[in-house]
């Protein structure tokens, strides 16, 4: 029997597949352990590696995810107290892209890419609110030990190439029981299908006459001779307690974070067990599963583990730290993860509370906060939080604290770190409430005065242990008259909510977004709850009457003049400028954080788009000509006319930047500020992917023409920016948005493009199947088209703006008679101009759609009376039989 304490080496797999592949690569096998505690439920196969005494492990069959693998590493430690390094070795989910021509056998080797961690623990499910856990901390890095391995011998595979199919051949030949299972597959059965392909969700067999045409697959050269085959790549893993099996998402995720390979163990693992992760690629993180590549990534990922150990001098591992040491942070590990698991479920609400808040509105904040307060530098702002007026409306009662000031000061940032200093401050004290709303131009379709009204309440109602009985009362009483509760029964609902707690917060940012009417009338009734509970108000806002005449009717007032601080503008400019493209000496970095802050007056976006311009400079005197530029900017007086010329000619300045870059970059630029400007509501990436990709006479999306998100970004030089947690695209600045209103030339065409875009999307061959007969095949519609619902319903907006040239494609749009027809989609969202189009165009007023239902079926439905006039003013007949709705 073996002594435990004689191995230094662990080595955890997550399958019997890799169990076995391991096992075979052994150079000796030593007999079993003589004991293990009682409590040890792993199974362990015990050997020699090189000169290393190496303890294998096994998950329990049936079990996987991070938390199992945890288990085992903590039970192998107990066992084999003198393991110092470990390996997580086994199979996983390649995540190809054109930077990495990842292919089945190949072997992935977690490291450190771009500053960021090997192993990315994400979203391990959005079941809880629609909210994602996305990264759950800092996981720790593979020690320096393995790393050093790991770099000697890349540099050796490089020199002189590896010998893994001859390690594998070697093994099968002595084992041939092991041929088929663990020998290498056809290699025309390695095949990568289009992100948008989709393995039928009612068919549990092979891809093989089902999704194999030739027209779904990616197409890839062949390997030439003097590559390593299989390749070995270096780079970030992401790991869950779920499967990936979307395509899409593995899109994303390995673009947005540069990862390589998905699996299911080793986030468990990193923070306690140092460990490096190898994955031999047995499929694309796709739906499109098979085992039979299964056998040999295993084997290729165990040949490499075993030529990295021969890498490492065993006096080296002995140098390391026992990992039993680390076993109280290992139970700590397990417990915190016990204890967020179990808060994590209190604070859900049951299922029935979860459907009250849905109800209340879908509309969420939340994301906005996080990303908001991402961009904050470290330190900035503190000086609000320090003002004796922020703290005596902090602890007075029925406060109301006005900030006003002009565009582009920093309010909304300053609002998010109010947000974030409160809900920090009272996390603890669930008696005092926090709720908040973003104003926002953008998004003023959801931003009426009912909408902000159930989004207060709903926040306000999340707060508690449990919810409020006046809103489960109201929610039942509109589920009963299957109505939508009124303004003054969400108004009086409020009342009550916020009398329930010893103290509320309401903070109201860029009241300048929203409607006007929707201010003079939300103000009012806030400022009513105000007089009669212990509520304080927040808001900012740009100096505009309306806000300033409400603001002095509220109780107890005081106002602030938001500009940005020289010491904030600083600490930007600081942290910025070794992004330059050149060494710059401190008498010049004083110069430009002097100049720029004189310029800015007061202005943050005004320093951020300054320093954008010094990022095309390659010289010290390129940067002194840049910042004499903004020199005359900071003479004169501070007042906001001149601040906002500022602003302009910034703008100015920057699509002069915008111009003068490459033909196809300016192009592509042009386009994204089109679509983003002239979108009727905000749009994801991928809808903006989606947008920018379609070509004239495409009857599919080419994916090869999908544009990188931070090329998206780049070429826009600082215009565009992506909201993280959101995933919405937009201006930078509401200014922004309000100079190209002002300066329509700048983007020729626009509307014009964009609805010849959606047409031709709407025209794809995907959509000419008919409606989806199940909500789940709509739904899984919408998930691979994500730019269907925006040009579904928007497309007639952009029309009516457009150039005849588009209005002439409409013809050719009505001869799609399989879809759903456009004088339907106008109907059903009260496009009248839109639907007359068509109708002098040719369109039918009686004709059917794919789901039997008329234009005027559409339209009376809906509630759009002068779509109706309209459509009985040509002809559309009264009586038809009814249809049955189907989702699109």
């Amino acid at each position: 029997m073996s002594n435990p304490q004689n191995y230094t080496v662990g080595w955890i797999c997550a399958l019997s597949t890799e169990y076995v592949a391991a096992q075979e690569f052994l150079d000796e096998e030593h007999e079993p352990p003589e004991s293990v505690p009682v409590h040890d439920h792993n199974d362990y196969t015990l050997g020699k590696i090189g000169k290393h005494n190496v303890a294998i492990a096994v998950l329990p069959g049936g079990e996987y995810g991070t938390s199992s693998a945890a288990r085992v590493a903590k039970d192998m430690f107990h066992s084999f107290p003198n393991i110092r390094i470990g390996l997580m070795v086994g199979i996983g989910g390649g995540a190809p892209s054109k930077h990495h021509d990842i292919r089945l056998g190949d072997v992935v080797v977690s490291l450190p890419s771009n500053g960021k961690a090997a192993v990315l623990q994400y979203d391990f499910g959005k079941e809880i609110q629609d909210q994602s856990f996305k990264s759950t901390g800092i996981l720790n890095q593979p020690p320096p030990i393995l790393l050093t391995a790991v770099s000697g011998l890349k540099t050796h595979y490089e020199r002189k190439g590896h010998k893994i199919q001859d390690a594998i051949r070697s093994i099968l030949k002595k084992n041939p029981r092991l041929l088929q299972k663990y020998g290498q597959p056809d290699p025309k059965s390695d095949m990568l299908y289009k992100s948008t392909v989709v393995h039928p969700l009612d068919y549990g067999g092979s891809c093989a006459g089902i999704c194999d045409n030739a027209s779904n697959l990616k197409q890839r050269l062949e390997r030439p001779e003097d590559q390593d085959n299989p390749t070995i790549h270096y780079g970030r893993i992401a790991s869950a307690n779920r499967l990936m099996k979307d395509a899409l998402e593995r899109d994303r995720l390995a673009a947005e974070e540069d990862i390589l390979c998905f699996e299911m163990e080793a986030a468990g693992l990193m923070n306690h067990f140092p460990c490096l992760v190898i994955r031999g690629i047995c499929d694309y993180s796709d739906s499109h599963k098979n085992r039979e590549w299964q056998g040999y990534a295993a084997m290729t990922a165990a040949a490499y583990a075993k030529d990295l150990l021969y890498r490492i001098v065993p006096n080296k591992v002995e140098a390391e730290q026992p990992i039993a040491g680390l076993l109280s942070e290992v139970q700590k590990g397990v417990e915190d993860a016990k204890k967020d698991i179990e808060e994590v479920l209190q604070i859900q609400h049951t299922q029935e509370d979860n459907d009250i808040l849905r109800w209340l509105t879908p509309v969420e904040y939340h994301s906005q906060q996080h990303d908001f307060i991402s961009k904050r530098q470290p330190s900035t702002g503190q000086w609000l939080l320090e003002l004796e007026e922020f703290q005596a409306w902090l602890n007075a009662p029925k406060q109301t604290l006005f900030c006003h000031g002009i565009p582009g000061a920093g309010k909304t940032i300053l609002t998010s770190i109010v947000i974030d200093d409160l809900c920090r401050r009272y996390s603890r004290d669930r008696t005092i409430q926090i709720a908040y709303i973003y104003g926002n131009f953008r998004q003023q379709g959801t931003q009426k005065v009912d909408d902000l009204v159930a989004s207060l309440l709903k926040q306000l109602a999340q707060g508690h242990s449990s919810l409020p009985a006046a809103v489960r009362e109201l929610y039942h009483e509109n589920q009963v008259r299957k109505t939508r509760p009124s303004r003054e029964d969400l108004i009086r609902i409020l009342h009550v909510v916020v009398t329930q707690s010893s103290k509320v917060f309401i903070i109201l940012d860029a009241l300048d977004e929203l409607f006007h009417d929707c201010r003079t009338k939300l103000l009012p009734e806030i400022f009513k709850i105000q007089a009669k509970a212990n509520l304080n108000i927040f808001m900012t806002s740009r100096p505009i009457l309306d806000v300033e005449k409400e603001f002095r009717e509220c109780i107890s007032r005081k106002s602030l003049e938001i500009r940005a601080k020289d010491e904030d503008v600083e600490s930007y400019l600081e942290s910025h400028i070794s992004e330059l493209r050149l060494n710059v000496p401190e008498n010049v970095k004083e110069e430009i954080k002097k100049t720029i802050s004189e310029a800015a007056k007061g202005m943050f976006l005004l320093v951020e788009l300054y320093f954008g311009f010094l990022q095309d400079t390659t010289t010290i005197r390129e940067v002194r000509g840049a910042l004499r530029k903004f020199r005359p900017k900071a003479k004169g007086e501070s007042s906001e006319a001149n601040t906002l010329e500022a602003l302009n000619d910034a703008y100015n300045h920057t699509m002069k930047r915008i111009n003068e870059q490459p033909p196809r970059h300016r192009e592509l630029a042009i386009q994204v500020l089109s679509w983003i400007t002239c979108a009727k509501r905000p749009l994801t990436t991928l809808e903006l992917q989606h947008g920018l990709a379609v070509m004239p006479n495409d009857s599919e999306l080419d994916e090869e023409n999908i544009h990188r998100v931070d090329t998206i970004i780049a070429v826009c030089h600082g215009l565009v920016m992506v909201d993280k947690e959101s995933r919405v695209t937009r201006l930078v600045h509401y200014t922004t948005q309000e100079y190209f209103e002002k300066h329509r030339n700048m983007l020729p065409a626009a509307e014009t493009d964009i609805a010849m875009r959606c047409i031709t999307y709407l025209s794809f061959n995907v959509f000419k199947s008919g409606c989806c007969p199940t909500n789940e095949m709509f739904d899984e519609r919408l998930k691979q088209n994500p730019l269907f619902g925006y040009a579904a319903r928007h497309w007639g907006y952009h029309l009516k703006e457009a150039s005849p040239e588009a209005q002439r494609k409409i013809p050719e749009f009505l001869e799609n008679e399989a879809s759903r027809t456009p004088l339907s989609w106008a109907s059903e969202n009260g496009h009248e101009d839109v639907a007359r189009l068509l109708i002098e165009k040719g369109a039918a007023v009686d004709s059917t759609d794919e789901y039997g239902r008329t234009p005027l079926s559409w339209a009376s439905g809906n509630g759009h009376e002068d779509v109706v006039r309209l459509l009985i003013e040509k002809g559309a007949e009264l009586l038809r039989p009814p249809a049955t709705h189907h989702r699109r």
